[in-house]
């Protein structure tokens, strides 16, 4: 890592949007040199979730007939691509947005949940609430360390863990109540398979590839 001689100075600290699940945080800064000057006064926005600040990303697995492995895709609401999504505005063609979207299984790290026991707990609730597989916390493996997925817009940093899950289909979906989780379906699919469709662009979860391409990497060191 590089060091700079920047310095910011922190003009004012405001919080939009308060009571939402997520809030917008509105910092006005000045950066200060070295040689004592100033640049003018500027505004940098970022999201922020008081429910906690980081989230953990969920691989489970487990094995085909012939030793290959899938991987279970989840399939739930996201309105933010279906209202904030505008085809019209990217900058290749692209088809409208989904109601429902594919990607691993994810949750937020409570406030309070701390150490590397904790993710795993997070994990395993996750596991059972939106896949339907009870897995012991201690099954749970961390996959590397976390990925930050857009410093220009938040904060958070997600980490990535991986379960081999038991035979058997899955339990009902118990969600967790919220109506974001309606409707949500699961599906098991070669791990190959969904490899390849997010190089096409058909699942275009950037987490869900990090994952995917680590639970490879893994399974295929055993």
């Amino acid at each position: 890592m590089g060091s700079h001689a920047i310095e910011l100075e922190v003009v004012s600290d405001e919080t939009i949007g308060a009571g939402g699940f997520l809030t917008i945080r509105r910092l006005r800064l000045r950066n200060l040199r070295p040689d004592g000057s100033h640049s003018r006064e500027w505004v940098c926005d970022f999201v922020e979730r008081p429910r906690g600040l980081d989230a953990v990303v969920v691989a489970l697995w487990r094995e085909r007939a012939g030793g290959a492995a899938e991987v279970l895709l989840r399939d739930g609401l996201r309105p933010s691509l279906a209202f904030g999504r505008d085809p019209e505005r990217a900058p290749l063609p692209e088809p409208p947005p989904p109601l429902f979207f594919t990607e691993l299984v994810a949750g937020i790290i409570e406030e309070g949940e701390r150490g590397e026991a904790a993710v795993r707990a997070r994990a395993s609730e996750e596991a059972w609430e939106e896949a339907g597989y009870r897995i012991a916390p201690e099954a749970f493996e961390l996959l590397g360390g976390p990925t930050c997925p857009s410093v220009g817009m938040t904060a958070e940093k997600f980490w990535y863990a991986a379960a081999r899950a038991p035979d058997g289909e899955p339990a009902p979906l118990p969600g967790d109540g919220s109506p974001m989780e309606e409707g949500a379906t699961v599906r098991w699919t070669p791990l190959g398979d969904a490899l390849a469709a997010c190089a096409r662009g058909d699942l275009p979860d950037a987490k869900t590839e990090l994952a995917l391409r680590r639970l490879a990497d893994r399974l295929g060191a055993r």
